[in-house]
C-alpha cells in the first residue's frame, strides 16, 4: 500500500482517507500498564536512547487500540541531551536544566547536535517500520525552537516565563541567535528521523500559546519556519501543535504545516475558519473528558467528528481524530479503544 493510502497520510495531504483517522498524543506511555512494566526501575532518558525498548513502546498502542498511527516513544530535549546539554528529566517536574542559558555567552557556547548522537533513534525507527502494517503511520516529532528555548531559559518548566520573555525582549539578538542554534538542533533531529523513514512529522510548540500574536510573529514563527522548511524536500506531511493557541492557529499554520493541531478550547470548525483553507485539522477532545462516563465520551467523540466534517466542507484539507493534549496517566486504556472503535464506524 502507497504512503497517500495510509488514512493518516491521505487525511494530511487532502486525499480521502478509507476511514477517518485517529491517534493520540502521549498514546505510549503512564496510561498503559504494560509501559508502566516495561519502564519500571529505567530513567526517561535512558529508555528514550534504547532502540529495542523505544520501538517496543511505540508498539505499545498500535497493538492495543488499533490507532493509525504509532508514534516514536521519545522527548522534546532528546536531541538536546544528545548535543551534550546537562539536562535531566525528573518525575512529577519534567526537564531540568543545569546550567540555564540566560546570556549571550552561554548561548555561543551551546553545542550542536550530530546526527550520530541519535543514531539510536534511526535504528528504533528501523525495528518499528519493520513492525507495522501497509495502513499503520509512523509520526516522528520533535520541540519547536521557542519551547526548547523556553525550558533553557528558565531552567525547567514554568507558569509565566518571565526569564523567556524578558529575554525575548530585553536582549532580541540574544534571543533570535539562541533560538536560530535551536532552530539547527531541531532540524538535524527531524531529518534524522525523517531519512529513516517516519511518514511525518509533528512540531511541538508546547508552549507557544503563552504568547501574543505579535510576539509568535516576531520571536517565534521565523525559527519555526526554517525548520519546517528545511525539512519540505521530504514531501512527507508536517503536523504543527501547540496548547492554547487558539489566537495563533493561523500563523502557525502560516509558517508550513500541512496539518494544524488543535487544543480543546476551540471548535473545529471555528479553528478550520481561522486557520485558513487548505491545511487539514488535527485534534480536539478534551483529555479530561476521558475521565467521564461513556455516554459522555461518546457524545463529545460525536460532536467533534461532526465539527471536523464541517471544517472540511468548509475547506479544510482533512481531519486527524486526536485529543487536544496529551493522554493523562490516571486515563483508562479501554476507554482510547472504545473512542478508537467509535470513530473508525462514523
Amino acid at each position: 500500500m502507497t504512503q497517500l493510502r495510509k488514512p493518516l497520510i491521505a487525511a494530511a495531504t487532502g486525499e480521502r482517507p478509507s476511514r477517518r483517522p485517529v491517534w493520540f498524543m502521549r498514546q505510549a506511555g503512564r496510561s498503559l500498564p504494560e509501559y508502566r512494566e516495561i519502564r519500571a526501575g529505567r530513567g526517561m532518558l535512558e529508555s528514550c536512547f534504547d532502540p529495542e525498548l523505544v520501538a517496543e513502546i511505540t508498539m505499545q498502542p498500535v497493538r492495543r487500540h488499533d490507532v493509525d498511527a504509532a508514534i516514536l516513544f521519545s522527548d522534546i530535549v532528546v536531541p538536546l541531551k544528545a548535543a551534550g546539554i546537562d539536562l535531566d528529566i525528573v518525575t512529577g517536574t519534567g526537564p531540568v536544566i543545569a546550567s540555564p542559558v540566560r546570556d549571550r555567552a552561554a548561548v555561543r557556547a551551546l553545542p550542536r547536535l550530530v546526527p550520530a548522537a541519535v543514531g539510536s533513534i534511526g535504528h528504533a525507527i528501523g525495528a518499528i517500520r519493520e513492525q507495522l502494517d501497509d495502513e499503520t503511520a509512523l509520526i516522528g516529532f520533535a520541540g519547536a525552537p521557542f519551547t526548547l528555548a523556553s525550558y533553557l531559559v528558565e531552567g525547567g518548566p514554568s507558569r509565566n516565563y518571565e526569564r523567556t520573555k524578558a529575554l525575548m525582549h530585553g536582549e532580541p539578538d540574544t534571543w533570535h541567535e539562541l533560538v536560530g542554534k535551536l532552530a539547527d538542533i531541531t532540524i538535524t533531529f527531524l531529518r534524522v528521523q525523517l531519512e529513516a523513514g517516519v511518514d511525518a512529522v509533528q512540531l511541538f510548540d508546547s508552549w507557544a500559546g503563552m504568547l501574543s500574536l505579535a510576539d509568535y510573529e516576531h520571536f517565534v514563527a521565523p525559527h519555526s519556519r526554517r525548520v519546517l522548511a528545511e525539512v519540505a524536500d521530504f514531501g512527507r506531511p508536517r503536523i504543527h501543535f501547540g496548547v492554547g493557541t487558539g489566537e495563533l492557529l493561523h500563523a502557525m499554520g502560516d509558517v508550513g504545516a500541512d496539518v494544524v493541531g488543535v487544543d480543546w478550547r476551540i471548535p473545529l470548525d471555528e479553528a478550520g475558519r481561522r486557520v485558513g483553507g487548505g491545511k487539514a485539522l488535527q485534534g480536539n477532545l478534551d483529555p479530561a473528558m476521558l475521565a467521564a462516563s461513556w455516554d459522555t465520551v461518546a457524545a463529545s467523540v460525536r460532536r467533534i467528528v461532526a465539527e471536523g466534517d464541517r471544517a472540511v466542507a468548509a475547506g479544510a484539507g482533512g481531519h486527524i481524530f486526536n485529543l487536544g493534549h496529551g493522554v493523562l496517566p490516571a486515563t483508562d486504556p479501554d476507554v482510547l479503544t472504545k473512542i478508537v472503535e467509535l470513530v473508525h464506524s462514523l
